[in-house]
């Protein structure tokens, strides 16, 4: 197991959560305001430069009415302090949405609106961002760039067509609220699902230290930091929760597949659905079923190799898109990524194992369609050392496949900082929420990642998907992994106006100031 560093961060003044933006919360607990009442004006707080199209903005609106108003889909929930069951006697004091992990799934078909009721019983401000989705700017959920953030005791209604079928989840846009128990799977079925399969697994792997031993994010954040936040998000007061506990700071984990240094966090536990190995939920079927797993990296700091014992998986999505079809025996899996799989079960009780990929621990999930033992919590099925297809080598679906096009404009990004002085930044520059880099509706955009640090990023762009240039696939994603001293170029279509969130979806990368802005300009 790589060693714990034991350096204690010390702990500065705490600063308030600023609720600052363009959509106004509403003041009453569990309120459902009017959206045609929401401000639509320029940020508040914000240095927002002229020339840029607003997240309320009339483009916005053109552009959400041309997705279309579908059936209408209601859904309420509610974020809140809860004792969570991880399984094998293990309770903890955390926040989630209802007393459940995973949160309760949102499902929804391509086509619907939304229209999803968010209260705020927690103690810190909070929001709501739709991971993955190409939604309209004003409903994306990032406080200080998109809307106000949503104030204790007070509610926000979000509601968006939904256009594109996939796997994708929802979570906080507030400092490190992601690394509790934050988080939800949302599905969008297609209504032409082109698959066939008899039922449906979703998957969903996290990495979790709230509560265990009086641990917090908001406390790994400062001994990480050294108590400093970027000026982007103040640093959250301590919560109701505990604050303190043993030192998290990860020395030593490895990984050849991330190119090197595999984490900075270590956690005394690794989930699927909300379980540890040592109580694994299980998925049952018959032998002989064709099963669609859709599966989901939640994890704060965690990279997820992740096989089925005993069987071949068929790629057919990522990140929500399809791809041509492709057999493998493991996936990895960067904070934010999806991939869906189609299996054909066999007869026994057979691990799922996800490898907290070079933390030297797993997580673990069990498949059941017959009689027999189940595998001890440390099983490691000899797939996870098997043929492992990357994003790199899978092939668009014709339907989605980028068309060839010369980008018209060419955005270069440097990814910058160091573990040692946790630095970490776009082009050296700490985000702030005036950042913009400018880029015209109607545009093929490339965007170059060149990562000059010794660490691995999984970047992701909100309201967009890209394709992967310069490989010999293109497929398309919203989060890609940027390996060590390497480049990732990406092409994207300008077709969702607004101000854009960029950023590493390494939690503790991004609040430590590595997230920037793609804006639109009108």
């Amino acid at each position: 197991m790589p060693a714990q560093h034991t350096r204690r961060a010390v702990l500065g003044a705490s600063l308030a959560v600023a609720g600052t933006g363009v959509l106004a919360a509403c003041a009453g607990r569990g309120d459902t305001p009017d959206h045609s009442a929401m401000d639509h004006g320029a940020p508040s707080g914000t240095a927002a430069p002229e020339g840029y199209v607003s997240p309320g903005g009339p483009e916005v609106a053109a552009a959400e009415k041309r997705r279309g108003a579908g059936p209408e889909r209601k859904v309420a929930l509610t974020a809140t302090a809860s004792r969570l069951d991880l399984g094998g006697g293990r309770t903890v004091s955390s926040w989630a949405y209802g007393d459940r992990l995973p949160g309760q799934e949102i499902r929804v078909t391509a086509g619907d609106t939304l229209a999803l009721t968010l209260a705020n019983h927690l103690p810190q401000a909070t929001s709501l961002h739709w991971h993955g989705l190409a939604l309209r700017n004003d409903m994306d959920g990032v406080p200080g760039l998109t809307q106000r953030a949503v104030e204790p005791g007070a509610g926000f209604a979000y509601r968006f067509a939904v256009p594109d079928p996939g796997t994708y989840w929802v979570h906080p846009h507030s400092g490190v609220q992601l690394d509790r128990g934050l988080y939800a799977p949302l599905i969008v079925e297609d209504p032409k699902e082109p698959l066939s399969y008899d039922k449906e697994w979703v998957v969903v792997l996290d990495d979790w230290l709230d509560g265990v031993d009086g641990s917090t994010p908001d406390a790994v954040l400062r001994e990480l930091t050294g108590g400093s936040g970027h000026s982007g998000h103040a640093m959250p007061a301590p919560s109701s929760s505990g604050d303190g506990g043993p030192s998290r700071m990860l020395m030593g984990a490895t990984s050849e597949l991330l190119g090197g240094d595999a984490g900075d966090v270590g956690y005394p536990y690794y989930l699927v659905n909300g379980r540890t190995p040592q109580d694994p939920s299980a998925f049952t079927a018959r032998p002989g079923d064709r099963i669609r797993l859709r599966i989901i990296n939640a994890g704060g700091d965690t990279a997820f190799r992740i096989a089925l014992g005993g069987h071949r998986m068929t790629v057919t999505h990522t990140d929500g898109f399809p791809v041509r079809h492709t057999a493998t025996d493991a996936l990895l899996l960067g904070m934010g990524e999806r991939y869906d799989v189609l299996v054909t079960a066999g007869d026994g009780v057979f691990p799922l194992t996800a490898l907290a990929e070079g933390k030297d621990a797993t997580a673990l999930a069990l498949l059941r369609t017959g009689s027999g033992a189940a595998p001890g919590a440390a099983v490691r099925p000899k797939e996870l050392d098997g043929e492992l297809v990357t994003a790199d080598r899978l092939v668009p679906d014709r339907s989605v496949a980028l068309s060839g096009r010369t980008p018209d404009r060419t955005v270069r990004i440097r990814l910058t900082g160091s573990m040692a002085a946790y630095d970490w930044a776009f082009d050296g520059k700490p985000y702030t929420a005036d950042q913009r880099h400018p880029v015209q509706a109607g545009e093929r955009v490339r965007i170059e990642f060149r990562n000059t640090t010794a660490m691995w990023h999984p970047v992701h762009l909100h309201g967009h998907t890209f394709a992967l240039a310069g490989s010999a696939s293109g497929a398309r994603k919203d989060t890609a992994i940027v390996l060590p001293r390497q480049t990732l170029t990406v092409d994207l279509d300008a077709d969702n106006p607004g101000l854009w969130m960029l950023h590493c979806h390494n939690l503790y990368h991004a609040e430590a100031g590595m997230m920037t802005v793609l804006g639109y300009r009108r």
